[in-house]
């Protein structure tokens, strides 16, 4: 049987030319379309756990009448020959479709075995992180949070489209950045950890709302309340909101002589989240103003681009030898990174 692969790695073998293949997906849209000649066909958005393509097809195609019968959140199978094409990208040819059975959309809906495994570790990591953080009130809301929101924040992407813009796509890009974060508090001592963990546990956690994925597909929809507010202002909401519920009777006893005091630790943290975004016309309501805003600011851009180069050597059309197309918002066009330097005189190296 004709190897199953993913859309992402239909599209890496197929830098090389064609490769024959099966691909399983979700049909995020399909529409009818016209030439400028007048000659119709069907365009079909296909998505999977980690990528895109569109399939146009043909009026002359066997399966036009079918796929013009498909309805967005249908599972199909795509099987034939598939190659990069220099104008439209991913293309298909020689191709045939069927839907998908159950146990084929739940296999599909987990996303690949790979992906699974690095977004339970990265989960496993943030959850180990908390634990690590040493003040009991922020303990206390990154433990609300979790238990309370854990299986919609697995779901969530961290963007719409520039970067992690895949179903647990947040996961990824929270633990990344708490591993920068952790890296980076012992070459400058002066940052408290505790609150920049937190601030990066909460600073998109307002994306949970705005940027989540359904149960049951890879279709990102549109969330009135994150329309309305947007993910910094729902982010603000969400942080009061399980600071009031960690108020226990108990705990505010616990607290109550603790250094600094609780209010100036909900409000430092509010702050980190308002302005991670650095600038206000990027949507902070405010700038950084203190040490751990600006370290998380700039480790949250720092995650993002390099995840937009490493998309783009991928996706982003070639236009020379080692060169891409411009993956906005990058500034330019993508160079391939120098090679790393391997020293011949050092058989172990080349290992």
């Amino acid at each position: 049987m004709t190897e199953l692969l993913s859309i992402s790695e239909i599209r890496r073998h197929a830098q090389a030319g064609f490769v024959t293949a099966r691909l399983h997906a979700q049909v995020e849209s399909a529409g009818a379309k016209m030439t400028r000649e007048g000659k119709p066909y069907c365009e079909i958005t296909l998505a999977d756990a980690c990528d895109r393509m569109t399939l146009r097809v043909w009026n002359d195609h066997p399966d036009y009448k079918i796929c013009g019968a498909l309805n967005v959140g249908d599972f199909v199978e795509i099987s034939g020959e598939f190659a990069q094409h220099q104008q439209f990208g991913l293309e298909a040819r020689n191709w045939r479709s069927r839907s998908l059975h159950n146990d084929e959309i739940a296999e599909l809906l987990a996303g690949p075995a790979e992906l699974r495994q690095k977004q339970q570790a990265d989960f496993d990591f943030i959850r180990d992180a908390m634990t690590s953080i040493r003040d009991p009130r922020l303990r206390a809301l990154a433990e609300a949070y979790l238990s309370e929101f854990a299986e919609r924040f697995r779901r969530t992407a961290a963007a719409r489209n520039y970067h992690h813009a895949r179903r647990g796509g947040l996961v990824e890009h929270t633990a990344q950045m708490m591993r920068t974060a952790a890296a980076l508090a012992p070459l400058y001592p002066q940052l408290n950890l505790d609150l920049l963990l937190a601030g990066i546990l909460f600073h998109d956690a307002g994306k949970l709302w705005e940027n989540h994925l359904p149960e049951n597909g890879f279709t990102m929809g549109f969330d009135e309340r994150g329309e309305l507010m947007g993910h910094i202002s729902i982010g603000l909401e969400l942080v009061n909101m399980l600071w009031r519920k960690v108020q226990t009777a108990e705990n505010l006893l616990a607290w109550q002589n603790l250094r600094p005091p609780s209010d100036d630790c909900r409000l430092h943290l509010l702050h980190v989240i308002a302005a991670h975004h650095g600038e206000t016309q990027f949507g902070s309501p405010v700038s950084p103003k203190t040490p751990e805003a600006m370290a998380l600011h700039y480790i949250d851009n720092l995650d993002a681009r390099l995840e937009m180069f490493a998309a783009g050597y991928v996706n982003a059309k070639p236009i020379a030898a080692r060169i891409f197309e411009r993956v906005r918002p990058l500034p330019g066009n993508l160079v391939k990174s120098l090679e790393r330097f391997q020293d011949s005189s050092n058989p172990e190296q080349l290992l």
